[in-house]
């Protein structure tokens, strides 16, 4: 059995590609925290961005290390000191472990690194957004820039895959209950204008998407980790009313409303990405779900509750 090293391990995306690894039959998994915890198989070291230090011992276990770590951009305001802790926890925690990689023997085959869709900026508009695009320049664009510059250094001793999130759909937390909430309730309504696209993929097909640059030796570089088909934000909310047959009674929420109740956070919601997945498809990894609503419901469905 080979060892899969996860940060973020006990975050959405990590949860579910660790069960995923683990059913497999093939992988051990152990989790770099910044805690001890006690994890139903699987073996947890500790790591300190900012003292620069981790599990060594652990480390120069892994066969692979997959980078989830960093600090949820929407949990808190946008303080300064907040925007601090957002671009630290993905930039310096990346230099970390591409630094232990130049420096500890290891049997690394591969360092598979999360990124964000953010890259491109707040809004694109209509435009697809391809990996050969350029970055935007607001808060979180230069954010994810220097983020994947610094996983960008594991290149010199390990084949490196960077895979750029878009929204998350799951079941366990995310976009997708924030957004189902208030429809259950029936105070549901599309924001601002309603057409900003929202690049979105199924917390499965992304889970297994990580497990596809582990295992296809002949991945390498950057990917956009996106569903085929990226609808609206007016679409997806009639898609999740649809599906949890409630009514859509209330008109769109202005974006004024939306910047005073959230400030510069208003622009994640407001703005919107049409990102394009045409290279991970032509690298050999197939959805099982490109259909929004077909997700939608196998996340929301009354049935599965």
């Amino acid at each position: 059995m080979e060892n899969i090293l996860i940060t973020g391990g006990t975050g959405l995306v990590g949860t579910r590609l660790t069960e995923i690894l683990q059913s497999s039959g093939k992988y051990k998994v152990s989790y770099l925290s910044r805690s001890k915890q006690n994890i139903p198989n699987v073996e947890v070291g500790l790591w300190d961005v900012e003292a620069g230090e981790l599990d060594e011992q652990l480390f120069q276990k892994a066969d692979y290390i997959v980078h989830l770590a960093g600090a949820n951009v929407f949990e808190k305001a946008w303080t300064d000191k907040r925007k601090t802790v957002i671009n630290d926890s993905r930039e310096l925690s990346t230099y970390l472990l591409t630094e232990k990689l130049r420096k500890l023997d290891h049997k690394v085959k591969a360092f598979i690194s999360a990124s964000a869709i953010g890259y491109y900026g707040y809004d694109t508009g209509e435009a697809w957004q391809t990996e050969a695009d350029l970055p935007g320049q607001d808060f979180l664009a230069r954010v994810t820039q220097k983020w994947e510059d610094a996983a960008e250094e594991a290149k010199e001793v390990t084949r490196t895959v960077k895979l750029r999130v878009g929204i998350v759909l799951s079941d366990k937390g995310g976009a997708l209950l924030q957004i189902a909430k208030p429809i259950k309730f029936y105070a549901g309504a599309a924001l601002a204008s309603g057409k900003q696209y929202l690049s979105w993929i199924h917390i499965d097909d992304l889970a297994r998407m990580f497990l596809y640059a582990i295992e296809n030796e002949n991945m390498s570089g950057t990917f956009n980790a996106v569903a085929p088909n990226p609808v609206t934000n007016s679409t997806i909310t009639r898609m999740i009313a649809d599906v949890l047959d409630k009514k859509l009674i209330l008109p769109n929420v202005p974006a004024p409303v939306l910047y005073l109740a959230l400030g510069e956070q208003a622009n994640l919601v407001i703005g919107g990405l049409r990102v394009s997945c045409e290279k991970i498809k032509e690298a050999g990894f197939e959805f099982a779900y490109s259909d929004a609503q077909d997700a939608i419901r196998d996340l929301l469905a009354p049935t599965k509750s």
